[in-house]
């Protein structure tokens, strides 16, 4: 298949043809014909699958064939970070390039003066976050009566985040019906399901890439560390590897990102910090800095991570790993974009191998242990036998029993 099976407008196509997509990815094969039939979309599918052109894509298309447009906006965008937010403005502005679409966008951390002026001027696109929207829609500043389509973007993100009564409230002021397209990560649990079922009806349900998929452009490997300073080595070492192009180093907390942050930076290796108490002119800085390499390794917690997206990442490395199997999905996710291949590489010590133990769970497989000369841990053996007879054990299938039982003595 190819992007013209979807008859776009002609300037989508050379929109399209101009950034190099030749071929839909899987979400973008399956949701753009069914947007495009204008029903409502309940879509899963992991990060780095192309599934901000899934429903940009046909909503465009919809605004262009819709040429007497009112000034009011018609289609709603929200997005539970700042940075996912204007994330997904840029690839409305790279896709409408050849077609006359205002946006104003909408999130906390600047005056809302200033768009509250963008929102009186002609608008087709609203791109937001749920806080500062509900804001402006309380103040009766902003008028969404006129809306037709709203998409939900990151929406176990939303629910994680607690704002999932900010979109209620939002949505509860559109009086007319609208076109809904709820776009998850994963759909598994019963948070998404339950939001779904507030805004559609009989939604399409599409499921690409799930939340417990490995990817095959990700090489994901294990190394094991009998200390910190033995995870300190390993970490320098997979730095220093000529492969090794960029890097993006998750920490469980900010005062661990910031002490990995400073010891890279002693062994003369650029590195920057990033976590959620940096302001938004300073996130974006940073933002920039490691996206054109001026920096090679950014540190970061998982909170500070939300919504970046970067295709140049060439290694994800867990110095901490996560506690859940769908947050290391998300982690990993950052790698392996734009059909190259990603690393993630995983340090652990004793004190991780719970939360291995819960990731392969969630993979439904044991993750390859590797191992660098010099640097094989003083406990390799017993590490080793432990890892691989650990799944008879402590794993049964999931139709038998649930993520709560998954450890032996849990």
């Amino acid at each position: 298949m190819t992007f013209d099976d979807f008859f776009l407008d002609d300037r989508l196509l050379q929109a399209l043809e101009k950034l190099d997509f030749k071929t839909p990815t899987a979400i973008q094969e399956a949701a753009i014909p069914v947007i495009l039939e204008g029903k409502d979309i309940l879509a899963g599918a992991a990060t780095g699958t192309g599934k901000t052109a899934a429903f940009v894509l046909p909503l465009l298309q919809q605004l262009i064939d819709e040429p007497n447009r009112s000034q009011q906006a018609k289609i709603l965008m929200m997005a539970p970070t700042r940075e996912l937010a204007f994330q997904i403005q840029h690839v409305v502005k790279q896709l409408a390039k050849n077609i006359n679409i205002e946006i104003a966008i909408i999130t906390g951390g600047f005056s809302p003066a200033k768009q509250t002026e963008f929102l009186s001027q002609k608008c087709d696109i609203i791109i937001a976050t749920p806080g500062r929207l509900l804001n402006l829609v309380s103040d009766e500043i902003v008028d969404l009566s006129d809306i037709d389509i709203v998409v939900i973007d990151e929406a176990d993100r939303m629910l994680d985040m607690g704002l999932g009564p900010d979109v209620l409230s939002i949505l509860a002021t559109i009086a007319n019906g609208f076109q809904a397209c709820l776009f998850s990560a994963t759909l598994s649990g019963s948070g998404v399901d339950i939001f779904a079922k507030e805004l559609l009806s009989d939604a399409k349900i599409i499921q690409v890439d799930a939340a417990n998929q490995k990817s095959d452009q990700v090489s994901q490997t294990v190394y094991f560390a009998d200390d910190k300073t033995h995870k300190q080595a390993l970490l320098l070492h997979i730095l220093k590897d000529i492969t090794c192009l960029s890097a993006l180093v998750f920490c469980n907390k900010k005062e661990q990102a910031e002490d990995v942050a400073e010891w890279i930076q002693s062994r003369n290796i650029s590195a920057q910090v990033m976590h959620g108490d940096f302001n938004q002119a300073i996130r974006r800085d940073k933002t920039r800095k490691f996206r054109i390499g001026q920096i090679k390794v950014m540190v970061a917690t998982d909170v500070a991570a939300r919504g970046l997206d970067l295709s140049n990442i060439s290694h994800v490395i867990n110095y901490d790993l996560p506690f859940r199997g769908d947050v290391y999905i998300h982690r990993i996710g950052r790698t392996g974009r734009a059909q190259k291949i990603g690393n993630a590489i995983n340090l652990v010590a004793h004190h991780d191998r719970k939360n291995l133990e819960r990731i392969e769970y969630h993979l439904e497989g044991k993750l390859p242990v590797g191992k660098f000369k010099g640097l094989e841990p003083k406990s390799v053996k017993k590490e080793a036998k432990k890892h691989k007879n650990a799944g008879k054990k402590r794993y049964v299938a999931k139709k038998d029993r649930g993520a709560a039982d998954v450890v032996e003595g849990n």
